[in-house]
């Protein structure tokens, strides 16, 4: 049987909360089968926006919708073009090969049966890839992750601004604990939870909406062990002092979603609330920084 050429559609926006308002909007009209939408972050903190379509789209509704979502600058360079004939579905997704992070592999349901049986496979379909594993900073994250928990167990673990859940999941299982997960964003709350079930961890990831550590959840929370938040260097920043109030003594934190440049002043921060570096990854572009609470 062979299969009809495709038809692609592509622009580029400034942030993740445009791209969000844009992949939302998008996946409102075109159901599941007519479109595969994709959102990636690139190193310069812009998000490429990709949507493969298996018949010709209406380009004037497309951009539209773009123009509504992200404004009209953004409508009028997006580009429409033919790719070869080819799975199309398959196509937003040709370049989401399994991500390997020490003992984590982050793949796709179509890699499902690919993964070693010796390692821990999170399991997030790309479709509407905001934090699937394939970013510097999730990898920076998971590899200081790894690191961590091979001389050391902790028992109560956060994931602030979990996105897909990723963290969260790789922690509790590596550790067969529970893991409070929370973001700003409700969708990625849902997103998160759908994406713990799937990977059968449900039972041990608690999601909740939160801005920071503002919820109830965490003044009921005993302090944590350890912190993982894979956000914004402002935000970070920010949340040094709330977050050196909710850590037990020698509690570890992985922070991430900053550039190189960015992180002397995230570290100084932390360091004026008694956590020092312990380790400072560089991967695609991206810092990703281990610190421990010493006072």
């Amino acid at each position: 049987m062979s299969l009809a050429s495709t038809h692609r559609v592509h622009f580029a926006v400034g942030d993740e909360h445009t791209a969000r308002g844009v992949v939302d909007a998008l996946t409102e009209i075109f159901f599941e089968g007519q479109a595969a939408i994709a959102a990636f972050e690139r190193p310069d903190s812009r998000w490429d926006v990709t949507v493969h379509f298996a018949e010709p789209p209406d380009q004037p509704l497309v951009r539209e919708l773009v123009a509504n979502a992200a404004g009209a600058d953004i409508a009028a360079g997006i580009t429409f073009d033919t790719v070869e004939a080819k799975d199309w579905v398959k196509a937003s997704l040709e370049d989401l090969v399994p991500v390997p992070a020490g003992r984590f592999v982050v793949h796709g349901q179509h890699d499902r049966d690919r993964i070693a049986p010796n390692k821990l496979g999170i399991e997030i379909e790309a479709a509407l890839a905001f934090g699937t594993g394939h970013h510097g900073t999730t990898r920076g994250c998971l590899l200081l992750l790894d690191q961590a928990l091979k001389a050391w167990r902790p028992r109560r673990v956060l994931d602030l601004g979990t996105g897909t859940g990723v963290l969260a999941i790789a922690a509790a299982k590596a550790l067969h604990e529970k893991v409070l997960a929370s973001d700003i964003d409700p969708p990625s709350v849902q997103v998160a939870r759908d994406n713990a079930r799937l990977n059968v961890s449900g039972h041990l990831v608690r999601t909740v909406r939160a801005t920071g550590f503002s919820a109830p959840q965490f003044t009921q929370s005993a302090l944590f062990d350890l912190v993982l938040a894979n956000i914004l260097a402002n935000p970070l920043r920010q949340l040094a002092g709330p977050m050196a109030r909710h850590l037990a003594p020698s509690a570890l934190v992985i922070l991430s979603g900053l550039l190189p440049h960015q992180a002397p002043a995230v570290i100084a921060a932390y360091r004026a609330r008694g956590l020092v570096p312990v380790r400072h990854l560089r991967i695609e572009g991206w810092s990703s920084l281990l610190l421990r609470k010493v006072n």
